[in-house]
C-alpha cells in the first residue's frame, strides 16, 4: 500500500486495497471534504459500487472523466479486474496520489489533464460522479467513447433528464433506461464535426 496510509480498518468486510485508499482519502488535505470514515464508505466506495452492475453489463475499456480521489475508478477497477480502467484528472496534485494506486492495480491507469483535451472515441464506456452538472459532464463524456459505447452519470434529483438528452442528441447520443441515480447515454454515431468544444465552454456555454 502507498507509503503513510495506516493498517486501521475503515469498515469491515472490504478489500484491503479499498480499505487503504478510503482511508487515504480522507486523509489528504483536497481529496474530500468527507472525515468521518461511515460517510465516506457510504459516499465514495458505497454509492460507486451501485453502478458496477451497469458497468458490468457493457464490454471494452472504461475511462474515469474527472476522478477527483479517485470515485468511482478505483472501486470499478477492483471490482472489474478484467477491465482497463483510466482515470482522467485535470490536477497534478491528485494524479500524484492517484498514481500511487495504480502500482497497487494493474488494469488502473491515470492520465493528467482535461476531458477536452484527450484523443476522441478511445474508450467503451465512460463514467463521472459528482464531475459537473449532468449536461455538462455529458458533452465531456461522450466525445472519449466510441460509437456502441456508453456514459454512465452518478446523478441526483435533480439531474434534468432532458436536458441531458438535448445535449446527448447533439453529441450521438441517446438517453437509455437505468435505476433511479444514474443516467446512462448510448453512443449511437460518430463524434460531431466541432466536439469536443475547447476547454471551458461546456460550463460557461452550455448546449441546452
Amino acid at each position: 500500500m502507498p507509503d503513510g496510509v495506516e493498517d486501521s480498518s475503515i469498515g469491515e468486510g472490504l478489500p484491503a486495497v479499498l480499505d487503504s485508499w478510503l482511508r487515504e482519502v480522507v486523509g489528504t488535505p483536497g481529496l474530500t471534504a468527507i472525515r468521518d470514515p461511515d460517510e465516506a464508505r457510504r459516499v465514495l466506495l458505497d454509492d460507486a459500487l451501485r453502478g458496477v452492475p451497469l458497468v458490468a453489463r457493457e464490454t471494452g475499456s472504461i475511462v474515469d472523466v474527472g476522478s477527483g480521489g479517485g470515485t468511482p475508478g478505483i472501486p470499478l477497477a477492483v471490482s472489474l479486474p478484467g477491465r482497463t480502467v483510466t482515470l482522467i484528472e485535470a490536477e497534478r496534485r491528485k494524479c500524484d496520489v492517484l498514481e500511487r494506486w495504480a502500482v497497487e492495480l494493474p488494469n488502473l491507469h491515470v492520465v493528467w489533464g482535461r476531458a477536452e483535451e484527450q484523443s476522441i472515441e478511445q474508450y467503451d464506456v465512460a463514467v463521472a460522479k459528482a464531475l459537473a452538472h449532468p449536461p455538462t459532464a455529458a458533452e465531456w463524456c461522450l466525445p472519449l467513447v466510441r460509437e456502441g459505447g456508453a456514459v454512465l452519470l452518478w446523478v441526483g434529483p435533480s439531474a434534468e433528464p432532458d436536458r441531458v438528452a438535448a445535449v446527448a442528441d447533439r453529441i450521438a447520443g441517446r438517453l437509455e433506461p437505468v435505476p433511479a441515480g444514474f443516467l446512462l447515454i448510448r453512443k449511437v454515431a460518430p463524434t460531431p464535426p466541432g466536439f469536443p468544444r475547447r476547454p471551458g465552454m461546456a460550463r460557461k456555454r452550455p448546449l441546452a
